[in-house]
């Protein structure tokens, strides 16, 4: 299958990680016309660079949950009490909040150049162009594993010692409730008013209006930063960035 995007043309038979910066001004454009098949996009030639970029969605609360477990463990035998620790898991849960908005707002950057619009895609650009892609859906555990550590270390300097895991641990249970549940918003089919009113705001973030309702678990910072989209889209806006 070959898609023709002005001057450029992707070859969807080759990987796309170095095709996608070949569109230049016009990667915008091509970007936010999603394909919904469900077929995985080939991104890199060399088999093994391929195998990192997948991961199903489970293995992040396999993972990762034991090392939550951990952090609450930690702090304990450093001596917090059971009240401090839900107050440091609180105070993380809630600045990863912070965190998810600001990094999927931050992401919707315009970009035109070769190196720009190539890790833009690789970042966040697949997922618009391709949000039915089930296997990459939940971030990869290596890539975790290296933003992980110095995260915690960066913690270690706002948090005492016994304060410090179940602070981290708080944020690492945000990070693996929001994988898990925008792998459900995309894949799964909610029965509750809450999941279901998520997932159609989620939708409509993809399908409408780009540059509004940047949260995902929740849309308390679009409500507080006013990127909340209106309950009703004009036809003019639809697809605006």
């Amino acid at each position: 299958m070959v898609e023709e995007q002005h001057v450029f043309t992707v070859d969807w038979s080759k990987p796309l990680f170095f095709q996608v910066g070949q569109l230049g001004e016009a990667y915008q454009d091509w970007v936010q016309q999603p394909i919904l098949s469900k077929e995985s996009p080939r991104f890199f030639e060399n088999d093994f660079l391929e195998s990192l970029t997948k991961i199903s969605w489970w293995v992040t609360p396999l993972l990762w949950l034991p090392v939550w477990g951990w952090s609450l463990w930690r702090s304990i035998t450093l001596g917090c009490t059971i009240p401090q620790i839900l107050l440091m898991s609180a105070i993380g849960l809630f600045v990863f909040s912070l965190i998810e908005y600001t990094l999927h707002r931050i992401l919707h950057i315009k970009t035109k150049t070769y190196w720009g619009n190539t890790m833009h895609y690789i970042l966040h650009g697949w997922h618009h162009k391709h949000p039915m892609d089930s296997v990459r859906h939940v971030f990869p555990p290596v890539a975790t594993a290296i933003v992980l550590f110095p995260i915690y270390n960066l913690v270690k300097l706002f948090a005492t010692p016994s304060t410090t895991p179940s602070l981290f641990g708080g944020g690492l249970l945000g990070y693996i409730i929001y994988d898990v549940a925008h792998y459900f918003l995309h894949h799964g089919q909610p029965t509750s008013r809450i999941a279901k009113n998520l997932k159609k705001y989620h939708l409509k973030h993809h399908f409408h209006i780009l540059d509004k309702g940047f949260g995902i678990t929740s849309p308390f910072w679009d409500d507080v930063f006013g990127t909340r989209p209106p309950a009703k889209v004009p036809a003019t806006e639809k697809k605006s960035n």
